[in-house]
């Protein structure tokens, strides 16, 4: 886990790097050296404070609030319990005030973080399916994964909705920008983490089943609710709320869902004898 996360980190910082590196060169061309120094510098404290305040940023880009204890004591209780279990700090909790069920992660790491989860999924997840996509989101936050995943989603959120100054052009824009926002995210994102993230929740949950059913439930959602957001929010989410159509095709990075149950219940190979028995 400790070399996963010094890889993310080294993935995010080096893409923060190459992207100073290109308006640097834009502003050599634009302006001969004053103007790349101010770039430069500029994008280095753009990233640095984007780095820091990195779970606002997206929190305010899902709409998402702090949730209070009072409101779900049951909720904050079971993440206290496994981010103690994680070895990380417990997490701010924030709310998604729709019926969409859906959770995510982000933050700097385990030192500093926020998970939220929807309005949607407090109401239709059972507690050991909630308990598991708790563990997930903590998975990605001991991994770091969440830093890569702010990186590439902030960039390509940002390029997607700088199309619409486009007006009439905003489709040619898109077809333009569209791949240059999605290639970092094929870049730095391996479905791998997804992976990963299952597994040791599943250790954290002593169990792989509510995560599996979790996930089963989530994609069912899928299904039966349209879900509207910017495309490049994507590697976010526990799994792929979008149509994997048009632009939305160009940002998914999740493995199937089937795949990622099957290696679930594959951690308990009794699990049918099991059911059975009960």
């Amino acid at each position: 886990m400790r070399l996963a996360a010094a890889r993310n980190l080294l993935k995010v910082w080096g893409f923060v790097l190459a992207l100073c590196a290109g308006l640097g060169l834009l502003g050599w061309a634009g302006g001969g050296y004053p103007l790349l120094s101010s770039v430069v510098f500029c994008s280095l404290l753009a990233a640095s404070a984007a780095y820091w305040y990195a779970d606002r940023i997206v929190m305010g880009m899902a709409g998402a609030r702090e949730l209070a204890l009072a409101e779900a004591p049951l909720v904050h209780s079971t993440l206290e319990r496994l981010a103690a279990r994680a070895a990380v700090v417990k997490p701010k909790l924030y709310v998604i005030p729709d019926g969409h069920p859906r959770a995510f992660a982000a933050g700097r790491g385990p030192r500093g973080s926020a998970i939220a989860v929807s309005r949607g999924l407090l109401g239709a997840a059972q507690p050991a399916e909630l308990e598991g996509l708790l563990a997930h989101e903590l998975a990605h936050v001991r991994a770091r994964d969440i830093v890569t995943q702010e990186g590439v989603v902030v960039f390509g959120a940002t390029l997607i909705e700088a199309t619409r100054i486009g007006g009439l052009f905003q489709r040619l824009l898109l077809f333009v920008l569209g791949p240059i926002a999605a290639a970092p995210v094929h870049l730095l994102l391996s479905p791998k983490r997804e992976f990963a993230a299952d597994r040791f929740a599943a250790e954290l949950c002593e169990s792989p089943h509510g995560l599996a059913d979790a996930l089963l439930r989530l994609e069912l959602a899928g299904e039966l609710i349209d879900f509207h957001a910017n495309p490049a929010t994507e590697p976010l989410y526990t799994i792929n709320p979008f149509e994997p159509t048009g632009l939305a095709a160009m940002f998914a990075t999740h493995p199937p869902t089937e795949e990622r149950v099957r290696r679930l219940r594959e951690l308990d190979p009794d699990w049918r004898e099991k059911l059975r028995a009960a």
